[in-house]
């Protein structure tokens, strides 16, 4: 097996990230810093910081010079950082060493870096975006369509109450809306520029650094953060935060899948379900199980990043390093969640007979609490409980229906009190009230 499943040609379907998956390799990784690096000398440039012949030659050569990634390795593994070796080569593939000297003037690696990461979580984001705006359209014509279809809801795994395949999706959706609404406020307060220097002063970088840096995040389409943020590291967690959240939600519909399509219950069906090598009657839910594996590790990994943020001093290498080495795989994670999500949320469909034969088996006690509800309306609540359970233990050793039961007792009851398209409360309401919302986005 590979050291990571999103890197694996073996699982590469298994384990989908998309356009994602491009945003997290060393070439992407070099071309964001040399962007950097360009939008840096153009700022400058403009400023009278740098010679402005200068800037355009830097700029223009960090559009068009490739480095490679393992000619800069040696060097990373001594300096700890790529940013040295990759300005040393840069420098050296311009071939104008009067232009090249104004180089990642004033700047250290860490602004590189950090500003490099945030133009490929920025797209990271865009990405997110998209594919959530596609599954919560789909879930929404799922909802919208299945508003009034009944089913059990369940509790601890047991049936409890009616509510309706829409309403079910609807909860989903909503949580998914809820991350798509959060998203301009995350990008306004952590998509940032670094720009502050070797110890985040900004010493080197002349007595207007805080334009440079103001210069540098609209060159950039980054916000600026108008201060030092290099080993503050809550933009980078509230980002996190956001991508475990993402993954949190589709694990929940991927495990919920996993129970509604098991042999048992089949009350939803899945559009491409996997072959077992030896059992040819297994359909496996992979997409879902996928999705709550997927958001196993998100909980693991979003638990080891907490410590790569405790920076000590100014600038601390162990705490940086495995930020390096947590945050792809959350991206990435992410990314993935979202492809079988998308896949699913358009291929599933609900089996609405089954749903239908598991309301009408079980006894009817399904129906209980409706029935204490109507028997309180002519008594004091707790009588119309203990009552209620008493029929229901009658039900249950006589094998005989709830519904019969009841209205031999208490005739009067009202007539449409079994029938679970009555039962169903708000949740028609509440789907379509994602269905409105969904189509507002």
């Amino acid at each position: 097996m590979a050291a990571s499943v999103f890197d694996s040609p073996l699982y590469a379907q298994l384990f989908p990230t998309g356009d994602a998956g491009r945003l997290f390799s060393d070439t992407a990784a070099i071309r964001a810093m040399l962007l950097v690096e360009g939008a840096l000398a153009h700022a400058q440039g403009a400023q009278g910081v740098i010679p402005e012949l200068s800037a355009k030659a830097i700029q223009r050569a960090t559009m068009e010079i490739q480095i490679d990634p393992g000619a800069i390795a040696k060097a990373t593994g001594e300096n700890g950082v790529s940013v040295p070796g990759l300005v040393a080569a840069f420098r050296a593939e311009m071939n104008a060493p009067e232009h090249a000297q104004f180089v990642h003037w004033g700047a250290t690696s860490q602004d590189i870096i950090d500003t490099g990461l945030m133009l490929r979580l920025r797209q990271l984001l865009l990405l997110a975006e998209t594919d959530l705006r596609a599954i919560i359209a789909a879930l929404a014509t799922q909802a919208g369509q299945y508003a009034n279809t009944p089913m059990a809801a369940r509790t601890y795994g047991q049936q409890a109450t009616p509510t309706s395949w829409g309403a079910v999706i609807a909860d989903w959706g909503h949580g998914l809306c809820d991350l798509l609404d959060a998203l301009p406020a995350l990008r306004a307060s952590s998509l940032l520029v670094s720009l502050s220097g070797a110890a985040g002063t900004s010493s080197a970088l002349g007595p207007d650094a805080a334009q440079t840096r103001a210069a540098l995040a609209k060159g950039l389409a980054l916000n600026d953060p108008e201060r030092s943020w290099h080993v503050d590291r809550s933009p980078i967690l509230r980002i996190v935060d956001w991508l475990v959240q993402v993954t949190a939600q589709l694990a929940r519909m991927g495990s919920t899948l996993i129970a509604l399509t098991g042999s048992e219950i089949g009350e939803v069906t899945l559009g491409a379900a996997g072959a077992s090598s030896t059992m040819p009657q297994k359909q496996n839910p992979v997409a879902p199980s996928a999705l709550q594996a997927l958001g196993h590790q998100m909980t693991g990994l979003r638990a080891a990043l907490a410590p790569a943020t405790q920076h000590l001093h100014q600038r601390d290498g162990a705490a940086w390093f495995a930020e390096w080495m947590i945050l792809p795989q959350i991206a990435l994670g992410t990314a993935c969640a979202l492809q079988h999500a998308k896949a699913l949320s358009s291929s599933m469909s609900p089996n609405v007979d089954k749903m239908a034969a598991t309301l009408e088996g079980g006894l009817g006690l399904i129906h209980a609490e409706a029935l204490s509800f109507a028997l309180s309306a002519t008594m004091h609540r707790p009588q119309a409980q203990a009552i209620t359970k008493t029929l229901c233990r009658q039900a249950q050793d006589e094998g005989a229906e709830l519904k019969d039961i009841a209205f031999a007792a208490y005739p009067d009851l009202p007539t449409d009190l079994f029938d679970p398209a009555k039962s169903l409360g708000l949740a028609p309401q509440e789907a379509q009230f994602f269905v409105a919302r969904a189509k507002a986005l």
